[in-house]
């Protein structure tokens, strides 16, 4: 069992490849680092946690660090599918000790470790151990990896980190472009996923993006949940694809998916978006009025966590369509850690009410400026706001209309990190 794990770790000092360097995450993780606290990365599959990782074991070997004070298990590797329970992975971490004796502390990194049964047993054993000191980073592929009840082995002793696709700043230094309106828009359609920017072949891409919703539709979510009716998750999920940045409410969904001859409840359909976003597949959005100062129930919005998904399997192609610029407009707020609400403000709706600490921005995405009355909506619901946080229209126009009694015109390439 060592030999297979030492296949896949560096401790003949071995060169550790992790593709495009993620400075943003590197410099935030490193703050974090030095102590007993564990640190969570969690994100959808293919984001680049593993990437990470090595990042940080390439960082920690640089600082001095033993390779042999390392050990890495990445549980998306069937070949170490026989550390499969909280019991197993304990076992080899014992054996990898008595066989190379690491001096001082050991640098242990879990990927996917959802797909050990218990692990919180485990780390938090380990993370508790005053005589064999660990600094422990685990990754995982769904929000609820700490919502269970065993999660409460851990509680108070770890920080979270979630990882997304690439920026669109990370793209252009990936792709190796200039920031432009051309490259903005293939990066709001293309998306971010590392493996996918890799791809030029559109058809290549189709199918790695259909394989990569495959997968987190089946481990995650199908044999996680034990879900029985797939067709009907499926034809959801084409649903909300196909509905990025529209204003539904489930019962809607409901009567959506009878009329179309699928039988489905409220439960069963809210239950199924709930999974979907766990699996970090989809981000939902309520709606918050401005006046009442209030969140409200009933409708909402969903947003891709990367667009990609919508422009290879969407039913209806539209090559530049306004969704996805919201969509990306949504991300970049969400990378950024805002909480992000729709806004409703008498019958006028804000695209997006962004929040962060003491912060706030109120936003409006449009493709375009081309006609007078589309002009007058975007800029005339935000003036309708009465306080003194910035105001923005968002758009791909070429020109800038300026400002327009304290609402600012952004060209969407300029703005977007």
């Amino acid at each position: 069992m060592l030999e297979i794990v030492r296949k896949y770790n560096f401790w003949n000092n071995e060169e550790i490849t992790f593709g495009f360097y993620r400075k943003e995450y590197i410099t935030t993780l490193s703050k974090y680092m030095g102590n007993r606290l564990i640190k969570v990365l969690l994100g959808q599959r293919r984001s680049g946690k593993s990437y990470i990782l090595r990042m940080i074991i390439h960082a920690l070997v640089k600082q001095g660090i033993k390779p042999k004070n390392i050990l890495y298990i990445n549980k998306d590797i069937r070949e170490l599918d026989f550390i499969n329970s909280a019991d197993s992975l304990l076992d080899i971490i014992s054996i990898y000790r008595k066989e190379l004796q690491p001096e001082g502390k050991v640098f242990l990194f879990l990927d996917e470790i959802q797909e050990i049964d218990e692990w919180e047993k485990a780390v938090n054993s380990l993370s508790q151990n005053y005589i064999d000191e660990y600094e422990i980073f685990i990754t995982g592929s769904n929000s609820r990896l700490l919502s269970t009840d065993l999660a409460t082995y851990i509680a108070g002793r770890y920080v979270t980190f979630e990882i997304f696709p690439f920026s669109y700043t990370e793209y252009l230094g990936f792709k190796q472009i200039k920031r432009s309106k051309a490259s903005f828009v293939e990066y709001i359609q293309h998306g971010g996923i590392p493996e996918h920017c890799k791809m030029a072949d559109g058809e290549i891409q189709r199918n790695y993006i259909s394989g990569l919703k495959d997968s987190i539709v089946l481990r995650d979510i199908v044999e996680r949940h034990e879900i029985r009716d797939v067709y009907l998750l499926e034809n959801l999920i084409r649903y909300m694809i196909d509905s990025v940045g529209s204003l539904f409410s489930l019962t809607s969904v409901v009567n959506y998916m009878k009329s179309n001859g699928y039988s489905a409840t409220r439960e069963t359909l809210g239950s199924y978006l709930l999974f979907l976003e766990q699996a970090y597949f989809l981000h939902e959005v309520s709606r918050f009025s401005i006046r009442g100062k209030k969140v409200l129930t009933g409708e909402k919005k969903y947003y891709l966590n990367d667009p990609a998904f919508k422009f290879f399997l969407s039913s209806s192609f539209d090559p530049v369509p306004g969704k996805y610029l919201e969509n990306a407009i949504f991300l970049h707020l969400k990378r950024q850690g805002y909480s992000i609400f729709v806004g409703k403000h008498d019958k006028r709706e804000i695209d997006f009410i962004a929040e962060k600490e003491k912060e706030r921005v109120y936003i409006q995405v449009a493709q375009y400026l081309t006609e007078k009355e589309t002009i007058e909506r975007e800029f005339g619901n935000l003036q309708k706001i009465k306080n003194s946080y910035p105001k923005l229209v968002i758009t791909l126009d070429d020109i800038l209309l300026g400002n327009r009694e304290g609402v600012e015109h952004i060209q969407a390439w300029e703005w977007v990190e």
